[in-house]
């Protein structure tokens, strides 16, 4: 284990103790909340199963590479994990990052650059359409993340963060959120935060439910998306 992803944790702690929630959260929310997780992953796993089976193909064909995608992502509570993806870009862009960094169109310490060049040729139209992050839905029903939560960060975002921030990993990552359903990358790092601090403080089985539905038409429309 790292020295970086240990000290996440206390970081993480410290930021709940610095901004506590006050509200009285029901007994029964969790179970709900984990409820609506499993069903919804594993029925969206068995309708986009045609979905993700002609992307994973068409990955091969195009990258001679595996489709399937396992980036370490940091969660509740500091730890770490590996997030399931489809591959959108070229073997070790990770490595290549520097080279672009002039390029990159958000603030804060987030990294996204709408036309990225280590994109493979499919690469666009998986993050666009969002049928990139499918695979997520593995880490949903491996309790790693949640169906609504913040995204989960790269450790090296998470480096970065200042305490405020860092309360995001108080709670469960999720496949979708406010920042998902209110323009993506269109919005600030400080508004996304916002969000997600937010959701934090005034989430519930309806509310998750309700940012589900309108997940739906914010993939199709692919605002801020890239």
């Amino acid at each position: 284990m790292s020295t970086i992803e240990t000290s996440f944790r206390p970081a993480v702690a410290q930021a709940v103790e610095a901004f506590p929630c006050t509200r009285v959260v029901p007994g029964w929310y969790a179970p709900a909340k984990r409820a609506i997780d499993v069903s919804v992953a594993a029925f969206g796993l068995l309708l986009t199963a045609p979905i993700l089976l002609v992307a994973m193909v068409a990955i091969v064909c195009v990258t001679g590479d595996g489709p399937i995608y396992r980036q370490q992502r940091v969660g509740a509570g500091g730890q770490r994990f590996r997030l399931w993806k489809l591959r959108t870009m070229v073997r070790n862009a990770h490595e290549r990052r520097d080279e672009i960094r002039h390029l990159n169109e958000v603030d804060g310490p987030v990294f996204k650059v709408r036309h990225d060049p280590r994109l493979h040729r499919l690469g666009s139209f998986l993050r666009r359409t969002s049928i990139d992050e499918l695979p997520n839905f593995i880490n949903v029903l491996m309790g790693e993340m949640s169906i609504v939560g913040p995204r989960p960060p790269l450790p090296e975002e998470v480096a970065s963060y200042d305490r405020r921030a860092m309360r995001r990993l108080s709670v469960k990552p999720g496949v979708t959120c406010l920042w998902q359903i209110s323009g993506r990358s269109q919005l600030t790092f400080e508004q996304w935060m916002e969000l997600d601090t937010a959701y934090i403080e005034r989430w519930t089985p309806l509310g998750d439910l309700l940012i589900i539905a309108r997940t739906i038409p914010a993939v199709i429309s692919g605002i801020g998306a890239h």
